[in-house]
């Protein structure tokens, strides 16, 4: 159990298995065998998180990405930080991590759109790919600069170009100006494209397993998976393709830090 401080919380909660724990808890609500292949292997962080970096479709650039602002802006420094919609990764002991469902690895249950968190009480928030998981994530960046002290910062990566991905839900996608006018609040450090590549070959491993399952939709996972696993090398040509100027067009998605004004 991570040590937290509880002056930071403004609202009520119970402690169980070590979580700090503020809304009536739940699994996840799995709706297919891909999803529910998912939901377990998430159980097994080490593992999951190397499927994800390694074979899935997606670079990992927003990982590279929090790992440096971690080891730079966090890691044994007095700050709070956040691992906002953490699922069951874990990137240490410095971060707490916050989720809506009760993974071994989360420290603070609750809705992101309400969070239990005092106003100006938070130094730092890492949130990767999961505002398009959620209905409102105006309210989530809302309650984020609720919570963030005045020169806290905040990184975050939304996908553009990416195929439907439920975890269960999978609501929206976001452009390059829309991610702008989403942290509109903030001051915006940095916004970059990350895998223009990743993006195309997503879709491509998607649309090969579409139309070679004629419709079959156990075969169809099994395709997907069959695809995923033969190409995602090429994903890595993004080392060098992400930096390009048009790149934001096509990409993936998009990275911003932001600070709070």
């Amino acid at each position: 159990m991570k040590k937290i401080d509880s002056e930071i919380f403004k609202e009520e909660y119970q402690v169980k298995n070590g979580k700090y724990i503020f809304i009536p808890v739940h699994e996840e609500i799995v709706t297919d065998f891909l999803d529910k292949f998912k939901y377990k292997i998430k159980k097994f962080n080490k593992v999951y998180s190397a499927l994800i970096e390694i074979i899935s479709p997606v670079y990992p650039q927003p990982f590279f990405d929090a790992k440096r602002i971690i080891r730079k802006e966090i890691k044994g420094k007095d700050v709070v930080a956040l691992n906002l919609g953490s699922g069951n990764s874990d990137f240490g002991d410095d971060l707490l991590n916050v989720d809506l469902l009760p993974y071994d690895n989360v420290d603070v249950i609750c809705d992101i759109e309400k969070l239990p968190f005092k106003d100006n009480s938070v130094d730092y928030i890492i949130n990767i790919a999961v505002l398009e998981h959620v209905p409102n994530p105006q309210k989530v960046i809302a309650e984020i600069h609720r919570v963030m002290k005045p020169g806290g910062k905040i990184y975050c990566f939304i996908p553009f170009m990416q195929p439907f991905h439920a975890s269960p839900y999978d609501f929206q996608r976001f452009t390059y100006e829309g991610m702008k006018h989403q942290f509109k609040e903030f001051e915006i450090l940095n916004l970059k494209p990350v895998g223009p590549t990743s993006g195309m070959l997503w879709v491509v491993q998607e649309w090969f397993a579409l139309v070679f399952s004629f419709g079959i939709k156990p075969l169809h996972t099994f395709l997907y998976l069959l695809f995923m696993i033969l190409t995602f090398p090429i994903k890595f040509l993004d080392v060098i393709f992400q930096f390009y100027p048009m790149s934001k067009n096509v990409a993936s998605g998009f990275s911003i830090e932001c600070i709070k004004k």
